[in-house]
């Protein structure tokens, strides 16, 4: 009975083993556009969106399978004819402001560039005091 119970917890240890992606590469994921321009401009963006299964590189730089998608639509929608701008603007409707290492200022990422700004003035407001006190002990 022991035996089958541990047969039973690697097997169910090894689940995640079997749920690897086996679907074959999307055929832009590794395949550069033959026009060196849209492959410029494929590239350009692909550094400036953030793999979401790696979180810390690029598309351009991430092995992982999502972003060989992901590299696949830019390079897809590029050779369309469509503008990076766009490109970008879909990623970020489809996956989140988080796809996009430079983020835009809406109703989500405001606090972002809010809170930095105002975390300066109250240092300037107690330097300026600090200071202010030190000139009256002074006099």
């Amino acid at each position: 009975m022991s035996r089958l119970l541990a047969i039973l917890l690697l097997a169910f240890a090894a689940l995640p083993l079997s749920a690897q992606q086996s679907l074959p590469p999307a055929p832009y994921a590794y395949q550069q556009l033959e026009d060196p321009r849209q492959e410029a401009e494929a590239q350009a963006l692909m550094e400036t969106l953030r793999c979401l299964k790696c979180q810390s590189q690029s598309i351009a730089d991430s092995d992982a399978p999502m972003a060989g998608d992901m590299r696949h639509q830019v390079r897809t929608r590029i050779a369309a004819g469509e503008e990076p701008e766009a490109i970008r603007a879909w990623l970020v409707e489809r996956y989140g402001d988080y796809v996009s290492y430079a983020p835009t200022v809406s109703e989500t990422t405001w606090p972002l560039f809010a809170v930095p700004a105002v975390l300066v003035l109250v240092a300037l407001l107690l330097l300026w005091r600090r200071m202010g006190r030190r000139k009256e002990g002074e006099a």
